[in-house]
Parts: C-alpha cells; sequence; structure tokens
C-alpha cells in the first residue's frame, strides 16, 4: 500500500505486534474492522478468580476449628463475571458448586463425613452459588454487549473523523505530502484539530488549524471549516480570499451555535512551483517550520487574530512569502505537539529535536519527518492531553527535474 493510505494503518501497526493489541501487551477482547480494540481487563484480574479459590483452599488448610469455609465460593461467579465471558462464569460456577460439596463431605481430602454433604446449610449454599453464577453470567453478558456497543459507537465516530479528514496523498500537485492525526482521547482519534491539502489551478494549498473546545461541537466545527476550505481553495483566486471566505463562514457557525467564542488557530499556506516560494497567512497558530539544507528554521511573519474573531480586527491578515526549492521541508502542526510534557513538565522541544536529527545531513522527506515525530514524541511524553495533528510538505524534484515543467 502506497503513503496515501497507509497513515492510520501506520499508527495502528507499530502500536500492535503480533499477538499484541496494545502498547502495553494486552490482548484485546473485541476488535472492529477499523482497528479500535477494547482492551482485556489487566492480567491481576483475569486471574483473580483462580488466586480467589487458591485463598479459600488455605483457609481450609490453616484455619484450625472447623466452620464452612466452603461458603466463601459463592462470591466466586461474581468475581469471574468482571473479566470474563458468560460461558468461562458459568463455568466458574458449576466449578464452585462441585468444590463447595467436595468441602462438604469428603473424608480423605478434609476429614469431614460425607453425609454432610446434603446438611441443610450446605444445599443452601449450593443453591446461593447457582443463583449468584445466574446473575454472574448476566453480568457477563451484560458487560460483553456494552462493548461491543462501544465498538459499534467508536467504528461511526472514527469513519466520520476519517471522513473530515481524508489520508494525505504521497504526492499532491507539485509537492509530496504526508500527515498524522493523534487524537488526545485515548484509544479514539475524534478531536478537533484539522489539516488538507488541495490542488489547485492557483496552486497547491494547505491548512491546519485547531479549534477551540472538543467533543462533537468541536467536530462538527472542524467540519465546517474543512468544507469551506474545500470549496474556497477552488473559487478564490489568492489565499487572502480564502481566508476571508473561511472566516465568514465561522463567523455564521457562531451565529448559529450564539457562541462569541468559536474560534479557529490555522495556517493557510500556498506553494508556487514555478516561483518556487511559498505564501502563509497565520491566524495565530504555530508559525510553519521549514528545514532546509540542514537548517530548522520557524517562518515568523505578520500576526492575525484566529478565524472567528475577524470582526475583532480593523485590517485584513497579511501574507508573506519564503522560497521553498527541493530539499525543503515544511512542517505544519497543531499546539498539541509543543505542549506535550514529559514526567518532570517540560514541554517538548521540538525545534532542538529537529535539528538534533536532520541538522547537517542530507535532506528529509516529508514521510521521514512525520516517522521521526510520530516515534519521538511518545519517547518524549507518556500522556496525550491534547490532540497532535502533523503535516509535512517538500516541492517533487520529479517534476521540477521534469522536461516538461514551466
Amino acid at each position: 500500500m502506497d503513503r496515501s493510505g497507509e497513515w492510520v494503518l501506520r499508527r495502528i501497526g507499530r502500536r500492535r505486534g503480533p499477538g499484541r493489541g496494545s502498547a502495553g501487551g494486552r490482548l484485546a477482547e473485541i476488535v472492529d474492522s477499523g482497528g479500535f480494540e477494547v482492551r482485556r481487563p489487566p492480567v491481576w484480574m483475569r486471574w483473580l478468580p483462580v488466586a480467589y479459590v487458591v485463598f479459600v483452599l488455605l483457609l481450609e488448610t490453616v484455619t484450625p476449628t472447623p466452620w464452612a469455609v466452603s461458603f466463601l465460593l459463592i462470591a466466586l461467579p461474581v468475581i469471574a463475571a468482571y473479566s470474563l465471558g458468560p460461558v468461562l462464569v458459568a463455568v466458574a460456577t458449576v466449578f464452585a458448586v462441585g468444590l463447595e460439596g467436595a468441602l462438604a463431605g469428603t473424608p480423605c481430602c478434609t476429614g469431614h463425613n460425607v453425609h454432610m454433604l446434603w446438611e441443610n446449610h450446605h444445599v443452601a449454599a449450593y443453591v446461593a452459588t447457582g443463583l449468584v453464577g445466574v446473575l454472574g453470567v448476566a453480568l457477563a453478558a451484560h458487560r460483553r454487549r456494552q462493548e461491543r456497543s462501544l465498538v459499534q459507537a467508536h467504528s461511526v465516530a472514527e469513519a466520520l473523523m476519517r471522513t473530515l479528514l481524508r489520508p494525505v496523498p504521497h504526492r499532491v500537485g507539485n509537492l509530496l505530502a504526508a500527515g498524522l492525526y493523534r487524537s488526545g482521547e485515548v484509544g479514539t482519534m475524534v478531536g478537533g484539530d484539522l489539516y488538507d491539502i488541495r490542488a489547485t489551478p492557483s496552486g497547491e494549498r494547505a491548512v491546519i488549524g485547531d479549534v477551540r473546545g472538543k467533543g462533537l461541537q468541536a467536530v462538527r466545527t472542524v467540519a465546517d471549516v474543512l468544507g469551506s476550505f474545500r470549496e474556497a481553495v477552488h473559487d478564490e483566486r489568492d489565499l487572502p480570499a480564502v481566508a476571508t471566505r473561511m472566516e465568514r463562514r465561522l463567523a455564521r457557525e457562531a451565529e448559529e451555535l450564539l457562541d462569541d467564542e468559536l474560534f479557529v488557530t490555522a495556517a493557510l499556506i500556498e506553494y508556487d512551483a514555478a516561483a518556487q516560494r511559498v505564501t502563509i497567512i497565520n491566524h495565530g497558530h504555530i508559525e510553519p517550520v521549514l528545514i532546509s539544507r540542514g537548517e530548522v528554521t520557524p517562518l515568523i511573519g505578520p500576526p492575525a487574530l484566529p478565524l472567528g474573531l475577524g470582526a475583532l480586527a480593523d485590517e485584513r491578515p497579511v501574507a508573506y512569502t519564503h522560497p521553498f526549492t527541493c530539499g525543503d521541508v515544511l512542517l505544519l502542526c497543531t499546539d498539541g505537539l509543543i505542549e506535550a510534557r514529559d514526567q518532570n513538565g517540560a514541554f517538548y522541544p521540538l525545534l532542538d529535536r529537529l535539528r538534533h536529527r536532520f541538522g547537517d545531513r542530507t535532506a528529509p522527506g516529508p514521510a521521514d519527518v512525520i516517522d521521526f515525530l510520530n516515534t519521538d514524541l511518545p519517547r518524549h511524553t507518556r500522556v496525550f492531553h491534547d490532540d497532535v495533528a502533523l503535516l509535512a510538505l517538500a516541492p517533487d524534484g520529479d517534476v521540477h527535474d521534469s522536461p516538461g515543467f514551466l
């Protein structure tokens, strides 16, 4: 499979080795077609029924006075229901009843008289264990249904997000590209970061942004922003006009939601292959980072208010340009990357890490930069509290070098 469809599979595959369901090595209990998994309970919980049986047997052995230790086995089906399926809970119930009988009336093992096997209080224990077993089977079956419902709900949400954030093609017009999305919500890819890239008659245009807020409302705003971008890039002749159109769409969205604080930080990019330059409009977003000939430089330009707050400014956003030639890579990211903290609270040093990896070395490709950050960031932080979106772009050398390139 080429890179146009491998970014999600790469994210899932690196996390899951052979026979593994996650980075922690826990097997997946239920997995949907997209790779989302409901993790099994921890190992200690799965072995808890066995440990409980061992505890009862030891208690029977060390107790100096005779008493009905086997009554403790009534709780075994419920303990098993927390981690096992309905069939295994039923097996545990039958095993518990049998073990209660063995402890109640086996002269060879416990020294009890075999006639004690059918005493009233022991029979009551058998019946109670059976009833608890029925409840345990129902509990385990309900847990399984809830897990399947969770997988289904997640699959729908993830399908929606994949529809919005479409896989980044390996080549878009005159650019090579690679992208990555990592959600701050554990086990999902639903969030408020966005990116896209389109080839248009005016050049290749890209956007990366971060919606204020989280949850379904943020996903709705992501859909609005990307929808307006995908239309405007083909209709408008210059990048400021694209930004203005996106500003108007977000303003209408804020009116519909009665939300005066709805905004999106975003960076808009336009690549001119003939002039070998990139045009940028930065709406309160993180500056794009240029990796060029072993140097790593943030492209700082005139600031502008985030999309949705344009009415507060008297002037339109100002675009700025920078040379962008073969061998260069432009990295766009959201604040989830640079604000990721390690165990000491230190932020991820993006520029230092890029300089350490790519400084004074051969020119990387967009996929090289994304792959590096995808492996280096988890080493810095174990827990992600915010979404991370990455988009790396580079001029396509084959296009520039071809005889027909103008």
